[in-house]
């Protein structure tokens, strides 16, 4: 398997003002971009070529040591941005509603003190990295930050729910 660059579901400037058409072609052509070719080499002709990107950084450690350096970064980069992209939308923005929502007043009280956690996690954050909203196997919702390209596929059985990229290019 290689992967490939996913397309946008949206223009490079259908996120402006918050995010200009400059910042998002560089971010997913160029950043993206490497983030697959890297990991595109570093798997070319292992045992790990046909695994895809979750189940592969759920399995980190156990990978070989010369490569593991580039399956987290460049497998985290590919899979957090291919979320990335998904989380953001021209008609974004709001509160969510239906069983997300439910969950979020269970677990945070309601909509705005979820927001404030989430917003003080991402701004104590030092350095590159991600803020994220997890569900945990238990179904309960977390927020943490990862450095780098570090995800919440790499802790067992959590599953990203909303990313924040933390790095200058981000904000």
């Amino acid at each position: 398997m290689s992967f490939e660059l996913p397309k946008l579901p949206y223009a490079y400037d259908a996120l402006e003002p918050f995010l200009d058409e400059q910042t998002m072609h560089i971010h997913h052509q160029n950043h993206h971009a490497t983030y697959i070719s890297k990991l595109n080499n570093a798997i070319k002709g292992t045992e790990f070529e046909n695994i895809d990107i979750p189940t592969l950084l759920g399995k980190l450690y156990k990978t070989p040591k010369k490569i593991r350096g580039t399956l987290r970064n460049s497998g985290g980069g590919h899979i957090n941005h291919s979320l990335f992209w998904k989380m953001m939308s021209p008609q974004g923005g709001g509160a969510p509603n239906g069983e997300l929502a439910t969950a979020i007043d269970r677990e945070f009280g309601d909509f705005k003190h979820f927001q404030k956690t989430f917003c003080e996690i991402a701004l104590a954050h030092s350095g590159s990295g991600w803020a994220w909203l997890v569900q945990k196997l238990d179904a309960k919702l977390h927020i943490y930050s990862t450095p780098n390209q570090d995800n919440p596929f790499m802790q067992t059985g959590d599953m990203p729910l909303l990313g924040l990229d933390l790095w200058e290019h981000a904000y």
